[in-house]
C-alpha cells in the first residue's frame, strides 16, 4: 500500500506512525490496512488484512492527552519509571496495552490475541465475521441474564491476572455472538496500584447501571462481593 494512501485515513498518521507502520508490514504482522473502524481522540483502529484472516492495528495518536496517561499510568507499578518526552508516555501506553492483553490471554481472558507493539502501534487479533463485532451498547444481549453471568465470570479471571480494568463498560465489551468479549485495556491496572478497589467498584457501577436497564435487579454491594470472593 502507498504512503499516499495511508495519508488519505484524514490525516491520522504522522512520518513516525507510518514508519512504524511499514515497519510492522515488513515483519509480517499484516499485508493491507484495509478501512477503518474507529476515529478516536485517543486513538484510531484500522482493519489490516494478513494472509487469509483479517486483523487489527490500533493506532494511538501522537497529539493525544499524554499528561491524562501518565497521571493514569504513573502509580502502575510497572510503569512508574516511565519519564521523559511526550511521545514517551504514548509508546509506554501502548505497550501497556500490549502487556496487559497478554497477561489477560493467560488466564483465558475473552479479549483480542496481541500480535506485536511498536512505538505507538498495536496489533492485535480481530473480533468479528465479514464486518467487526459491535460494541455492547449498540447490540443489547438476547438473554441480559446469561450474558452479565459470562461478564462477572470475566471480572473474576482478570482479577485472577492480577488486573483491573478500570475502564469497563457498554463501551468497550463487544457482543460477539451472545458472548463478552473485553477490549481497550490500556487503562488497565496492576492489582498493585493504589486503591485499586475504587476503580473496580467503577467498573461494576457501569456494568450494574448498563444491565439494570435492561431489566436486572442488581445490588452494586453484592455484585462487588461476588467478584472478590475467592472460588
Amino acid at each position: 500500500m502507498s504512503k499516499n494512501k495511508f495519508i488519505a485515513y484524514e490525516n491520522v498518521f504522522d512520518e513516525s506512525t507510518l514508519k512504524g507502520l511499514f515497519k510492522l508490514r515488513a515483519q509480517g504482522y499484516y499485508d493491507e490496512i484495509k478501512s477503518p473502524i474507529k476515529i478516536g481522540k485517543e486513538s484510531n483502529v484500522f482493519s489490516v488484512t494478513y494472509k487469509k484472516e483479517m486483523r487489527i492495528v490500533k493506532v494511538y495518536r501522537t497529539a493525544a492527552n499524554f499528561k491524562k496517561m501518565y497521571r493514569y499510568m504513573h502509580p502502575d507499578p510497572r510503569f512508574a519509571r516511565v519519564r521523559g518526552t511526550k511521545l514517551t508516555v504514548i509508546y509506554a501506553w501502548a505497550r501497556k496495552e500490549y502487556r496487559n492483553l497478554l497477561k489477560a490471554k493467560k488466564v483465558g481472558l475473552n479479549c483480542p490475541v496481541p500480535y506485536a507493539v511498536h512505538k505507538n502501534l498495536v496489533c492485535m487479533e480481530f473480533i468479528g465475521g465479514s464486518e467487526p463485532a459491535k460494541l455492547l451498547y449498540q447490540h443489547k444481549p438476547k438473554k441480559p441474564r446469561v450474558f452479565y453471568n459470562q461478564l462477572i465470570k470475566e471480572v473474576k479471571l482478570l482479577l485472577k491476572a492480577k488486573l483491573v480494568h478500570a475502564d469497563l463498560s457498554e463501551f468497550n465489551i463487544l457482543n460477539f455472538k451472545e458472548k463478552p468479549v473485553l477490549i481497550d485495556f490500556s487503562h488497565a491496572i496492576d492489582i498493585r496500584y493504589p486503591n485499586y478497589k475504587s476503580l473496580l467498584l467503577r467498573d461494576m457501577e457501569n456494568l450494574v447501571r448498563y444491565f439494570n436497564k435492561l431489566g436486572l435487579k442488581l445490588d452494586l454491594d453484592e455484585e462487588m462481593a461476588r467478584v472478590l470472593a475467592v472460588n
